[in-house]
């Protein structure tokens, strides 16, 4: 038993799961006693990645002794970056960078009993950081949370923060060295120092238990010494006032009886929990809301719903940057609600945490995913290691947010003994870290004959919901007329046509309607009227995803005339302008 002494929530795993290693950040940072370190920070440029080694050793931040002696970098008097924000869009000459970039900080700190935490909301690659020079921690992927305590390394006064960044591409990294999207570098969300007691609540889960409406279920988990605790737990507008006592392990699992309004896009009600334990208290506005699939039906609530839904990759397109703010996640998401969505995929990793809980706001539903995309080796034991990392953070993360319907584990992956495997593994894994949400993945492995299409991808039947990206009338020619068109699946699932469309140009209207190499707005316009046509007929059909709300920046895209570095199949253009398509699918979103 000395794994489950290591590890006393195991036993939690047959209600909601929980994590299979040390917890890697505070759920619901915002709720807490936090100093930021957003702003400027200055930087050295490494793009010979030389930073780390001996000879010149960035972290040690040297400076010369006397008049004799000369050190050949400095963080003072060269650049300054933005925090959060990435590198490539703030110096022009950093456009297309891929390599190391060091940012350094200081700030003032008097110690206390208290402990000392630093949180970052995301670091684009890999990440090492310094605290006065020692090196308090690593983390490898773009786009999730991290944190590291630094009770033991900061002293009275002023300390140093020095992070270096790499956005490298690299063959065995998630995604890998091939994806269509731009690679933002640098500390690309925020920042923060994090002040707790000796013993403070460190994670907790308060949600409906999976297909009951009348039962909130879920866990605190308290961290530090001598956390036998007792628990207050509140939900004032419900009326609930529960007393609980933690386990020598610091946690406790609760049950609620309760009769909540459930949050829906039509009401996405939310209720302030309150949680009190001896030395900490924290306060957080939470959602229950209950989401199954019967058949090929998907139910919010216990009711048929259909999910009118759009890509939307983390990209401001007029500025060119990585979105970053909660008013850039509020400019996205008021796009895809204006064009009639109650439902968002984040592609194809997961966004910044103001997304997630401006949508829950705004009584939007989400598809979250990790980047495991085409490309992807199986086979190494290395990458299905981060993948587990990868699926643990997210859903870490975000567990609390009851608009997160569906954990997708992976986008266009090619079918293989090694593929089925890993993904098996991954799939096994999100159920057992959290049973109360849908499982998917986007497939593009489909049959094509005659007038049929055949959704064959054996994985569909580990599935809750199968996806599916066609792209239909751009890369594959239509087969017969659109309405003439079947799908049929081996699996008894309901259907989200997650990706479909084509590419146009702003304002390109070209002589040839029926020719794709325009990039006319036209052509784009009838893909999706032609769409619609099939789509309508897919009696398994529960949502569609057009790819994708917006122009985004991707350096595969190299049509010089009409593309120029962008992928163009957004419904708007890079400068927000609506292209003809956009109004076809904000047609049928009404309609619907």
């Amino acid at each position: 038993m000395p794994f489950i002494k290591k590890l006393p929530v195991l036993f939690f795993f047959a209600l909601y799961g929980f994590r299979a290693t040390a917890q890697l950040f505070m759920t619901h940072v915002n709720g807490r006693n936090t100093i930021s370190l957003n702003g400027k920070w200055n930087v050295i440029i490494d793009p010979y990645d030389i930073g780390s080694g001996n000879w010149q050793a960035y972290y040690k931040d040297r400076k010369a002794k006397d008049n004799r002696d000369f050190v050949e970098y400095s963080f003072d008097d060269g650049p300054a970056l933005n925090v959060p924000g990435d590198f490539n869009s703030q110096m022009p000459e950093l456009h297309y960078y891929e390599s190391s970039v060091w940012y350094k900080k200081t700030f003032r700190y008097t110690k206390s009993t208290k402990r000392l935490f630093i949180y970052f909301g995301a670091v684009n690659y890999k990440a090492e950081v310094y605290v006065n020079h020692i090196k308090v921690g690593t983390h490898e992927g773009g786009f999730t949370p991290f944190q590291f305590e630094l009770t033991n390394y900061v002293k009275d006064g002023e300390n140093s923060v020095i992070v270096k960044t790499n956005n490298a591409r690299i063959k065995n990294g998630i995604p890998g060295l091939g994806f269509d999207w731009f690679n933002y570098g640098g500390i690309t969300r925020d920042v923060a120092l994090i002040e707790t007691p000796a013993v403070f609540i460190e994670d907790y889960l308060v949600q409906l238990k999976k297909n009951n409406p009348k039962l909130i279920s879920g866990y605190i988990q308290l961290n530090g010494k001598n956390a036998v605790q007792k628990i207050t737990l509140q939900i004032p507008e419900l009326k609930i006032n529960k007393q609980l006592t933690t386990n020598n392990e610091g946690l406790v699992q609760f049950d609620l009886t309760a009769n909540p309004i459930r949050w829906s896009p039509e009401n996405p009600k939310t209720y302030e929990v309150k949680i009190r334990s001896e030395t900490d208290t924290i306060t957080e506005t939470i959602g229950f809301r209950n989401i199954q699939v019967k058949g090929t039906e998907i139910l919010l609530n216990g009711k048929p719903v259909f999910l009118k839904g759009v890509n939307i990759h983390e990209e401001i397109p007029q500025r060119k940057s990585r979105a970053y703010s909660e008013a850039d996640a509020l400019e996205l998401l008021n796009w895809a609600k204006e064009l009639g969505c109650n439902f968002v995929r984040l592609a194809h990793y997961p966004h910044n945490e103001y997304t997630i809980k401006m949508a829950e706001k705004m009584g939007i539903m989400v598809w979250e995913e990790i980047p495991v995309y085409q490309g992807i080796d199986f086979a190494d034991t290395a990458i299905q290691a981060k993948m587990h990392r990868m699926v643990q953070e997210m859903i870490e993360r975000d567990k609390n947010r009851c608009n997160v319907i569906i954990w997708s584990m992976a986008n266009e992956t090619s079918p293989t003994r090694e593929r089925n495997e890993a993904l098996t593994d991954l799939i096994k894994k999100a159920r057992l870290l959290d049973s109360t949400r849908l499982i998917t993945l986007a497939t593009n492995n489909l049959s094509y004959h005659g007038d049929s299409v055949h959704i064959k991808d054996s994985i569909c039947a580990l599935l809750d919901v199968m996806a599916v990206n066609e792209y239909l009338g751009w890369y594959v020619k239509w087969p017969k007329a659109p309405g003439a068109v079947t799908w049929t699946s081996d699996f008894n699932k309901p259907l989200i046509m997650s990706e479909f469309g084509g590419e146009a140009l702003y304002g390109n209207d070209a002589a040839r309607k029926d020719s794709a190499n325009t990039w006319s707005e036209d052509y784009q316009a009838q893909i999706f009227k032609d769409q619609f046509k099939m789509l309508k007929n897919i009696p398994f059909l529960r949502g569609t995803c057009p790819w994708i709300l917006v122009d985004f920046q991707s350096p595969t895209r190299n049509q010089p005339k009409y593309q120029n570095g962008w992928n163009r199949k957004g419904l708007l253009s890079d400068r927000g302008d609506k292209k003809k398509a956009w109004y076809i699918v904000h047609a049928f979103y009404t309609g619907l």
